[in-house]
């Protein structure tokens, strides 16, 4: 019996304006994760580990960041011949070209091109979140079904539910109900950002909802799709048991960084069976100078560690030069602190050259400083700061 034919489409075109400064130049699945990752890697990584070869990347923002990062594919095994890896920039030309304005418009955009690949299964997955998920036994569970979509489904926290398409699940896995980002959420149960559909009644559905909803457009998947299909009873839930963390802000990001650093760390990123691969630089074993102390860090190849670093992710190329402290913090490729610095609850973009004698952060909210920065000898950013100062 012959495998499903199944398509994924990861959407990447989100402006990720909830991670401020880390997406001011750089696409949100771009935005480095532990050291050594993107976002995009986790998504990557379970089409390879799930063994589906046909994957599409639609890319809005700051697409270079993305492309530098996808190249042909070659680390997630999408570079081949026929199928393999294939991005999908905005474009002009027919009545579904420009700029997409959600989810469910960007896969509007495409259904031309999905109708021609004939999938069997079609899921769609974002890439801003981080976990693992074999999407061939979802699209298989999906194809038993009967339904028209299904929503993977995961526990979110009481006080974050509002964030997140809201779901109640009947018996037999049938979605009953379904609220987008609902001020007072019915239950704690919310989709994950992976969806698998059927494809051609999916996209017969958004072509009518396309005519109905007029000016204000078909938005997002949760804003008309997922709530017809869910009226049609035609939606089914799939329960991820496993670890799955939504870093969508500043806030997320930092304490996902925390998660990592643990003993046992939620995911085990270099399983054999399961690993999540990335597009390696060629970086040096990281130096760690007689001077230093080290406690509960990640250490990126490439870095030179000669202060104190504690409870803290350290990415390629880093500097802590002897006599700089930094704790409880997130630094991005080339940051450098210098000595007499003293860096605390924050996370630093790319480039970030911490001045002698700074003080970047402290205890309270998390710190934020852009890509590139200098911060001053001697100067002072308080906690919960943002440096610069975003624009409006």
């Amino acid at each position: 019996m012959a495998l499903p034919r199944i398509l994924v489409l990861v959407l990447a075109g989100g402006a990720g304006g909830r991670l401020e400064l880390l997406t001011e130049q750089r696409a949100k699945p771009a935005v480095p994760f532990a050291g050594v990752y993107r976002l995009i890697d986790f998504p990557l990584s379970n089409c390879q580990n799930s063994q589906i070869s046909d994957v599409w990347v639609s890319i809005q923002f700051h697409p270079t960041s993305l492309h530098d990062h996808l190249s042909n594919g070659r680390p997630w095994d999408l570079d081949r011949t026929a199928g393999g890896l294939l991005t999908l920039p905005p474009y002009k030309g027919t009545e579904r070209g420009g700029w997409n304005t959600g989810t469910a418009d960007s896969l509007w955009r495409h259904a031309e091109l999905i109708r021609a690949f004939d999938a069997d299964a079609l899921v769609v997955v974002s890439a801003d979140a981080v976990y693992k998920l074999d999407y061939r036994e979802v699209a298989e569970a999906h194809l038993g079904s009967g339904a028209e979509v299904t929503m993977v489904t995961t526990e979110v926290a009481p006080d974050d539910a509002s964030r997140y398409g809201i779901v109640e699940v009947a018996d037999g896995g049938r979605v009953s109900g379904y609220a987008y980002k609902p001020d007072e959420p019915a239950t704690t149960t919310a989709t994950n950002e992976v969806f698998v559909f059927s494809p051609t009644p999916t996209l017969d559905r958004l072509e009518a909802l396309n005519a109905d909803v007029g000016e204000e457009g078909l938005e997002d998947l949760g804003s008309h799709l997922l709530p017809a299909q869910t009226a049609d009873g035609l939606a089914r839930a799939f329960p991820l048991d496993g670890y799955w963390r939504d870093v969508g802000t500043v806030p997320a990001y930092w304490e996902a960084h925390r998660e990592f650093i643990a003993e046992e760390p939620p995911l085990d990123l270099d399983a054999p069976r399961w690993p999540v691969h990335t597009r390696g630089g060629r970086h040096s074993a990281a130096r760690v100078l007689s001077e230093a102390r080290v406690e509960d860090s990640l250490i990126s190849g490439g870095t030179r560690v000669g202060g104190d670093v504690r409870g803290s992710v350290l990415s390629p190329g880093v500097v802590v030069e002897a006599g700089a402290t930094v704790v409880d913090s997130v630094l991005l490729p080339g940051v450098r602190v210098r000595a007499g610095a003293t860096v605390t609850r924050s996370v630093l973009d790319d480039g970030v050259d911490v001045g002698r004698g700074a003080s970047v952060g402290g205890d309270g909210e998390i710190t934020l400083v852009g890509r590139a920065a200098r911060v001053a000898d001697g100067s002072e950013l308080a906690a919960g700061a943002r440096f610069p100062e975003p624009e409006g």
